[in-house]
């Protein structure tokens, strides 16, 4: 997985924290909590709020 992989993300997320609320995540938790994912290979310094804020709302989606 990629930055770019936002739906992929949200389903790790969804699996990995199921007793978060994705709504009320922290960017700055969100961006360590992604790179933390065991199969995501993307890089540090390639995200941004932009793209942060995507994950985060293919993750209420999810949960939806």
């Amino acid at each position: 997985m990629n930055w770019t992989d936002t739906l992929d993300i949200a389903i790790a997320l969804d699996e990995a924290h199921p007793d978060s609320d994705p709504q009320w995540v922290r960017f700055t938790d969100l961006h360590a909590w992604v790179l933390a994912l065991p199969d995501f290979t993307g890089e540090a310094d390639k995200s941004n709020e932009k793209i942060l804020e995507a994950i985060q709302m293919a993750w209420i989606d999810e949960r939806a």
